[in-house]
């Protein structure tokens, strides 16, 4: 493990790790109420519009569900270090089948030329989602990485680029109702498997870098010796794609 690695998180005494836990578990709660309220408004106003963004958008918000379930799971533990890898490796697994499903949904709709409907109801819910996101995401990020966990970050990156993909849907929703190009939809739609097809590589390939310290600055048995080489960051993971891409990242914070 890096000496920066060890020193940023190996002076967390017990009672601030149980703190900073219990905080990762009641955003995790926020965020799975959210997105399944989210979830079921996008995909139903999908369905009615025939938009496949907006049906993707609200699959994307099942991801997140299933991101926060996750997050309560792992930190129900005693040692919830312990099943840091697990919890990586299922995010990657949710993310990789959101990116296939609207993949291909979205190639059907281009080859076939469906035309969706416009929807209000879809453009006011992305709207909405992009002005609660980001500020979920950074409350998340700084979570993960004041414990050093790479799950509890990966939460807080599947959060921002919810944010991330409420803009891009937006966008296509709002020109297919403005000007008719029903191409926006799917081609919307297909910014959004890109983006989780990647984040989807990324949570799978950061398992090994970015295993969480104890509370006594030594990783666990199952962490593999810690930190991967190349890990660089405040929780050895890169910066997501995602948040990169579409600039949406929080700022990092001196410690």
């Amino acid at each position: 493990m890096s000496a920066t690695h060890a020193h940023i998180h190996a002076d967390l005494t017990a009672a601030e790790r149980a703190r900073l836990g219990r905080r990762a578990r009641l955003l995790a709660g926020g965020s799975a109420a959210y997105n399944v309220l989210e979830a079921v408004v996008a995909i139903t106003a999908g369905l009615v519009a025939g938009s496949v963004a907006l049906v993707g958008f609200g699959l994307d918000s099942v991801v997140e569900v299933s991101s926060a379930v996750i997050i309560l799971w792992q930190f129900s533990h005693r040692l919830p270090e312990t099943r840091e890898r697990r919890a990586q490796r299922a995010m990657a697994i949710a993310f990789g089948a959101l990116s296939l499903f609207v993949l291909v949904e979205s190639v059907r709709a281009l080859v076939t030329g469906a035309e969706p409907e416009a929807s209000p109801v879809g453009i006011g819910l992305t709207l909405a989602s992009l002005l609660v996101m980001p500020f979920l995401s950074r409350a998340q990020r700084r979570t993960g990485r004041a414990l050093g966990s790479a799950a509890v970050t990966a939460d807080g990156t599947q959060t921002g680029l919810c944010a991330a993909l409420s803009a891009t849907t937006a966008v296509g929703l709002i020109l297919n109702a403005a000007f008719g190009w029903s191409f926006a939809d799917p081609v919307a739609a297909l910014v959004i498997s890109v983006v989780a097809a990647r984040e989807a590589v990324l949570a799978w390939r950061g398992e090994g870098c970015c295993a969480p310290v104890g509370a006594g600055g030594h990783a666990p048995e199952d962490a593999a010796g810690g930190c991967g080489d190349g890990c660089t960051d405040g929780c050895c993971g890169h910066a997501p794609a995602a948040m990169k891409i579409l600039t949406i990242a929080p700022r990092e914070q001196p410690r």
